[in-house]
């Protein structure tokens, strides 16, 4: 079944294959616990799930709306040191100093707790802060370069250089934010009674219940107005602005929404991982989310978000082989190479074609290799056909 951009229901205004698709997913992911019982595996798997999210969420920016952020673990890290904060205030004394100070503040000689620290004291609002803060950074990042018309390789400079800088100022202000050991020795997340254990059932579940929110969200939003104006301004920017729509303002909202849902991944990375990290703003991880965006298919978010547990998967499957220590690198590298030169559109690209074939062979009666052939240019009908 295609994981492709395809319309939101058909004629007869059944739900398309694609929303079909993701809740056969969704229910996959949240039938998993019932199969693996193994603690550890579940959490690895809730870490695979959570860079899904990452990675669907630049899809949204990237695939959608044709905004190529660089910089999208800014966001993804901003959400993390949300919930680190206010897990560490909840944490047991042994890991604070007096009147509840984080260690790393009393190592640093700071000797009371510092005023934007303090209303991490409730989760309520850190949770809010976790969502609410990427989406206004990126919101008034988006301002200055969507209203300039910045467009292209441009954007993707200027928000990786706003990454770099963070990621400096937060290894710099060791003394508020732990500086390179991050914010460590955290409490479990409790809401309504429930321990959210990163190794527990429980916290699988807060994984999976926020994956599918998130992804129909994005498909909800993909599949409005709004959703379709953008499309069209990836596709002919000056098009649309011609027939009068404010082309920044929806530039900024798609972003906006995009660097909301990676704060959210990055929260729940804290929760699953049980620190936080300047590595979570790192290039190397921004990079990657690009990586597994071009392997599951960028303007696809369920391949984006497939692709990202794949791609995870198999390298931390690598990195464990004695076989491929020392060579796993080399082997996703060159896995990279291939599917950009073969599979342009990602894997959501090859399942969306397979689906056409299936579809001629339902209606035509003939084969689907043989109609492929047979058509004059075989490879420009599949493609427009996608």
């Amino acid at each position: 079944m295609p994981l492709h951009n395809s319309a939101s229901s058909s004629a007869s205004g059944r739900p398309s294959i694609e929303l079909i698709t993701i809740l056969v997913v969704c229910a996959i992911i949240f039938a998993v616990p019932t199969l693996l019982n193994n603690d550890y595996l579940l959490n690895k798997l809730a870490r695979y799930l959570v860079l899904g999210i990452l990675a669907m969420s630049l899809s949204l920016s990237w695939g959608y709306a044709g905004i190529l952020n660089l910089g999208q673990a800014m966001s993804f890290g901003l959400g993390s040191y949300a919930m680190a904060m206010t897990l560490k205030l909840k944490t047991v004394p042994v890991h604070t100093g007096p009147q509840g100070l984080p260690d790393f503040m009393v190592w640093n000689n700071v000797t009371s707790l510092p005023w934007f620290w303090q209303p991490f004291e409730s989760h309520l609002f850190a949770i809010c802060a976790g969502m609410l803060v990427p989406a206004a950074v990126a919101a008034a990042l988006g301002w200055f370069m969507f209203r300039g018309r910045v467009t292209g390789v441009y954007v993707a400079i200027i928000t990786l250089a706003a990454m770099v800088v963070l990621n400096l100022v937060i290894i710099d202000q060791q003394q508020y934010t732990g500086g390179f050991n991050g914010i460590t020795d955290l409490a479990q997340l409790e809401y309504f009674g429930i321990a959210f254990d990163a190794y527990s059932r429980a916290t699988y579940y807060l994984v999976s219940f926020c994956l599918t929110g998130a992804l129909l969200l994005a498909y909800a939003f993909t599949q409005t107005k709004a959703g379709l104006i953008i499309q069209a301004i990836r596709d002919h920017e000056s098009r649309v602005r011609y027939f009068g729509y404010d082309v920044g303002a929806y530039q900024i909202a798609a972003f906006a929404l995009s660097a909301a849902i990676a704060g959210l991944a990055g929260m729940l990375y804290t929760i699953v991982m049980e620190f936080a990290s300047p590595t979570f703003l790192g290039v190397q991880l921004s990079l990657s989310v690009v990586v597994w965006c071009a392997v599951g298919g960028r303007q696809s978010l369920l391949g984006a978000l497939l692709g990202a547990i794949l791609v995870a998967g198999v390298q931390g499957a690598l990195s464990e082989s004695a076989a491929f220590v020392e060579t796993w690198t080399l082997v996703m590298g060159a896995l990279f190479v291939l599917i950009v030169l073969f599979l342009p559109k990602g894997l959501a690209g090859l399942a969306g074609s397979l689906w056409t074939l299936l579809q001629w062979r339902r209606v035509d009666g003939i084969s689907p290799v043989r109609q492929f052939h047979q058509t004059e240019g075989g490879h420009e009908r599949l493609s427009s056909a996608e």
